[in-house]
């Protein structure tokens, strides 16, 4: 699958190109979404300025490869995302955050991912895991992973439903045969170089999909080597609805936690212009930030429709 490109907004946009959700397909197990950016000059993007926004149901992974960024949430977390750390933020019921690359970035490389969580979980408590994996090293390839269970390493990181998150980098010609979980579908996303996953040759920024097998994936090097993220999970199995940053279950309740971030940060009909000023309620306010709120786009005339 290839990506296409989206602005993150801004008077210097920054670009990210988008791979997860597309036509072809929504989910790869729980995983939801994926940006990947970079890399970029800070000089010339302006970096990442993410001010407060609100999520919903799902869990948000970052990864960098280069650069560093400073997490701040309403549940009282403050963190720095920094190259081969994993920061794992649970939206659950309802939380906001910020997301800002610090001073010392001269360059902006990484993904950001999201996890959909099941009906059984999506209203859990908001949280925050951070986890530095200790790097693996084989014949030709490094490895590190972030998490579930690969290369006989396993995450500490808690999720809600089978997942697995890992960054390999390969040699040029490495040919690399990954036991799985047989029971997953995974995705392959090339950072840089090229990979033949299962005998398809994928290059920068695809996303490489292998549905649920026989529990071995070969992954063969190009001529410069290749660096990926493999993700994987057992598919979801149920349907979700997926809109600007919530992940819920029906367009009513979609629109409805739209309804609830609109009246947290508005103030006589008026967007507030600092985020220690937001109004308490499902989404908190974020501890330690004063940009400006980003208020939720307008929905689209047509009901939102489930994705599976």
């Amino acid at each position: 699958m290839t990506p296409r490109e989206v602005p993150l907004g801004g008077p210097r946009a920054m670009t990210v190109r988008r791979t997860l959700p597309q036509r072809e397909r929504s989910l790869i197990g729980a995983w939801c979404f994926l940006d990947h950016y970079g890399p970029d000059p800070v000089a010339e993007s302006g970096g990442m300025s993410v001010a407060p926004h609100p999520h919903t149901g799902l869990q948000t992974v970052s990864w960098l490869f280069e650069g560093e960024i400073e997490h701040r949430d309403s549940a009282g977390n403050h963190a720095m995302v920094r190259p081969g750390e994993v920061n794992l933020m649970t939206a659950g019921r309802g939380i906001s955050h910020s997301e800002v690359s610090t001073d010392v970035t001269t360059t902006l490389h990484g993904a950001q991912l999201w996890v959909a969580l099941p009906d059984a979980s999506r209203d859990a408590d908001p949280g925050f895991e951070h986890y530095a994996p200790a790097e693996l090293v084989g014949d030709g390839w490094r490895g590190r992973v972030f998490l579930g269970t690969l290369l006989g390493d396993t995450s500490p990181v808690a999720t809600y439903s089978p997942l697995l998150g890992a960054e390999l980098v390969l040699d040029p010609g490495v040919i690399l045969p990954l036991e799985t979980d047989p029971s997953f579908e995974h995705g392959v996303l090339v950072d840089r170089g090229s990979v033949t996953v299962d005998g398809l040759t994928a290059k920068p920024a695809d996303l490489a999909y292998v549905p649920p097998g026989d529990g071995t994936i070969a992954l063969i090097a190009g001529d410069e080597g290749a660096r990926v993220l493999v993700l994987g999970g057992t598919p979801f199995g149920e349907a979700i609805v997926m809109w600007w940053n919530f992940v819920g279950r029906s367009h009513d309740e979609v629109a409805g936690f739209r309804e609830e971030w609109q009246a947290q940060i508005t103030s006589d009909g008026a967007v507030i212009e600092d985020s220690s000023e937001v109004a308490d309620g499902r989404f908190g306010v974020v501890t330690g930030d004063h940009l400006r709120p980003i208020p939720a786009p307008a929905l689209p005339n047509a009901r939102l429709k489930e994705r599976r």
